[in-house]
């Protein structure tokens, strides 16, 4: 009886009435829909303000939106001033089981609308009209379910379940498998900016990141040995390139079998403890991996196994046998996933990584927080959890894995601030100390043309902090040489380039992957094209650390982005509306990486495949294979209309709306900056700190007003929550071609209290000025 009652619900679908929704303005912009039964948020922890809400019939106003509802129960979303922004098109609700719904809703834009968002999707492109996607996490592609429009909307779908999303003729529709009813929030924002601020405004702030995260880091998979690790680090210091970040990946912990045991466990880290003091030593910081899995013989795998805190799911790795590839299967790891949803689990988590916390880890890598689930069965999906299925609450693992962290953490403050990268995210991550990277992409220049739009996209979510592996993690393809011989390879030698010149536009630039080295010293050395190029990369990105970490205060203080798609300032630009190689770097530079190769083939040439130029180039032992590395080329790239631009490089003047064509080269990437800018240039250093910002460059790009807020703190800790920390207004007056430097305001302990500033305009002219925190004027 009870089975032809599951199958007649099973087989009824609940179609809207108007007394199903519940419409609640949680701001007078932001409005929360629910039909049926909301979701129990794990992502959401604003409270409704007390809004001020008109209701006239079927209408709800507030001063800033309008929701109204048709006989049939579905609900348009318009202005205050009565401009159409959103329609639904009819919802349903569709039985699983006994207690879980399949949850539809339908959604009518406008013919030629724009959307943005809902994650990392390795495709190349930004619009989302016209796409059909199944948003499930994964290692490549990961999803928060937050949409924007052109018109300055958004959307966040508030499921954590496989979602199914389209874009076609009948509407855009949300699908998501399991569920208790339709939930959603609608924002208007006005613009790019204002629904990133809403967003977060739901969801919770960027906490700031330590000032040293945002210097160079290096990795590979893996350094095999604790001396293998730490030399890295003294090469760069003898190299006098610069390095801040150290990171070991998996296995320090030995076999499989003790996989993610969160201790130096392998005979050739028989003392990371003091491998951690000696990199400090070295004026460097250590990131260590950790996985949201555990093998069987770890402390963790027991205790959690006992309380039922392990999922059933097959994950990596799935073979005991450690360095073997395929898996030898007659020989399972046994690993298991934890249920991170579980409060209890996120302690027993921390409860052992304290002891990596102890030893003195300043950052934690984690890996395959999707979490990496292969050969997925029904019965994996309907597996209880904490709070619901294995499939109700899917895509929320990696939120719940890295909020558990940061919490803990937060609550054993020793004066670092936290700093989690992740491979997977959803929605509100940036919440919990959280970078995330795109995961084990392939080296290819094609892979390379897709981070553009991919950490675009992530940023359109209200996530600002994205990173790729640079160069690619998998680069086997261009070992033609034999196993590691790719940096010897010019075709990666210039995708690997070409790479870091888009990662020195990313929050965090870094250095990683899998089939060879990548340490600098493996493409070359100091005087060759190629070594030379990719340290001119790294030292221009110490230079600019006073532009981005004050960019970083504008994330956390006023809802600002890294990386930002051109619409959100140019909005008016079609041009721009799916442009997927160029981006704003903060609110002055415009970034334009070469996604292209220029010097070679982007096809892999394999030996059986070469003829003429490619054979020679293959057996030549010159540095780069007989490529010129040194020459000149040229690269065509869009100014967006609405502002004048400076070419950083020589100065030069653009009008925008234009496509320009510079002279470019291997070691420069092209990059502009916007009129009206004050962009702040710091010394050349080996590490964040080495030297003062006692004198720093101040270039001034006249052609419009413009202003620029300087901010510094202790650059670690959390003091700054408390307002330990400075800025510096600065102000440009084109007509009276005057740069006022403001009072400074506030103060942390051994800021710099007498300090000079150099101000260099594009034609090369120039003054230095002093500055003891009082308001001082330089003319030009």
């Amino acid at each position: 009886m009870r089975k032809l009652l599951l199958l007649a619900l099973m087989a009824i679908a609940l179609q809207t009435q108007a007394q199903d929704v519940k419409i609640e303005f949680m701001t007078p912009s932001i409005v929360h829909v629910v039909k049926g039964q909301p979701t129990k948020s794990l992502v959401v922890i604003a409270k409704p303000q007390d809004v001020s809400v008109t209701h006239k019939g079927n209408t709800w106003s507030s001063c800033e939106l309008t929701v109204r509802q048709d006989t049939q129960g579905n609900l348009t979303f318009l202005t205050a001033k009565g401009k159409v922004l959103l329609r639904e098109e009819g919802w349903s609700l569709i039985r699983r089981n006994l207690e879980e719904w399949e949850v539809k809703q339908r959604f009518l834009l406008d013919r030629d609308e724009a959307i943005y968002g809902l994650g990392t999707i390795q495709n190349g492109k930004m619009n989302r009209r016209g796409e059909q996607k199944r948003m499930e996490q994964s290692n490549l592609e990961d999803f928060q379910s937050v949409l924007q429009s052109i018109k300055g909307w958004g959307l966040y779908w508030e499921n954590y379940s496989p979602t199914l999303f389209e874009d076609n003729t009948d509407g855009m529709t949300f699908t998501s498998e399991a569920g208790q009813g339709v939930d959603y929030y609608f924002m208007y924002g006005g613009s790019t900016d204002g629904v990133i601020a809403q967003m977060r405004h739901l969801t919770g702030d960027v906490p700031m990141f330590p000032l040293w995260t945002y210097g160079y880091w290096q990795s590979k998979e893996r350094y095999k040995t604790a001396r293998e690790t730490e030399v890295v680090v003294d090469q760069y210091r003898e190299l006098q390139v610069p390095l801040d970040g150290i990171i070991q990946d998996w296995q320090y912990w030995g076999s499989n079998y003790l996989w993610n045991a969160m201790d130096f466990l392998a005979e050739d880290f028989a003392n990371g403890k003091q491998l951690i003091e000696n990199v400090h030593k070295k004026h460097a910081h250590f990131m260590i991996s950790i996985w949201a899995s555990f093998g069987p013989m770890t402390q963790q795998f027991r205790e959690l196994d006992e309380k039922g805190l392990l999922l059933p799911i097959e994950t990596w790795p799935q073979s005991g046998i450690s360095h073997v590839w395929p898996p030898i299967m007659k020989y399972p790891s046994g690993v298991k996933v934890y249920d991170a949803f579980s409060p209890e689990a996120r302690a027993i988590y921390w409860k052992y990584l304290k002891t990596l916390y102890d030893y003195g880890c300043d950052a934690w890598w984690m890996d395959s927080t999707d979490p990496d689930f292969f050969n997925p069965k029904e019965s994996d999906y309907d597996h209880k959890v904490y709070g619901g299925t294995w499939r109700s609450q899917r895509n929320a693992f990696p939120l719940e894995t890295v909020r558990g962290i940061y919490q803990s953490q937060r609550k054993d403050d020793r004066g670092k601030r936290i700093f989690i990268m992740t491979r997977s995210s959803f929605a509100g991550q940036q919440h919990y100390g959280s970078n995330m990277w795109s995961g084990d992409v392939n080296s290819s220049w094609d892979m390379l043309r897709k981070q553009v739009p991919a950490g675009l996209s992530f940023t359109l979510t209200g996530n600002p902090n994205f990173n790729t592996d640079i160069g690619g993690f998998f680069c086997g393809s261009y070992n033609t040489r034999g196993g590691g011989s790719a940096p010897k390879n010019p075709q990666f030698q210039e995708l690997y380039v070409r790479w870091m010149q888009y990662g020195l536009f990313c929050p965090v630039f870094r250095s990683h992957g899998a089939d060879a080295p990548r340490e600098i010293w493996q493409f070359g050395k100091k005087g060759e094209p190629v070594y030379d190029a990719i340290e001119k990369q790294i030292r221009l990105r110490y230079r600019l650390i006073p532009y981005l970490y004050s960019t970083a205060w504008q994330v956390t203080s006023n809802n600002d982005s890294y990386m930002r798609p051109l619409f959100a300032d140019f909005a008016a630009d079609k041009k721009v509306w799916n442009m997927t190689d160029e981006f704003l770097f903060g609110r002055s530079i415009l970034a334009c990486p070469i996604v292209n190769p220029q010097y070679t083939e982007e096809k892999v040439i394999r030996t059986n495949e070469m003829t003429g130029w490619n054979r020679q180039n293959a057996t030549d032992d010159s540095p780069s294979g007989g490529i010129d590395f040194t020459a000149t080329k040229i690269v065509t790239k869009y100014l967006p209309k609405g502002a004048t631009w400076y070419d950083f490089w020589t100065g030069k003047q653009f009008k925008g709306g234009q496509d320009v064509t510079l002279e470019t080269s291997l070691d420069r990437v092209p990059m502009f900056v916007r009129a009206g800018s004050i962009l702040p240039l710091g010394p050349e250093m080996q590490y964040v700190g080495e030297k003062s910002w006692d004198n720093l460059e101040l270039r001034v790009y006249p052609g419009a007003d413009g202003s620029f807020t300087l901010y510094e703190d202790e650059g670690d800790g959390y003091n700054y929550e408390k307002g330990v920390y400075t800025t510096i207004p600065m102000t440009w007056n084109d007509k009276q071609r005057a740069l006022t430097i403001g009072d400074r305001q506030g103060s942390y302990p051994g800021m710099i209290q007498q300090r000079r500033f150099t101000v260099v305009f594009p034609d090369g002219s120039s003054q230095e000025v002093s500055y003891d925190g009082k308001e001082t004027v330089v003319r030009k």
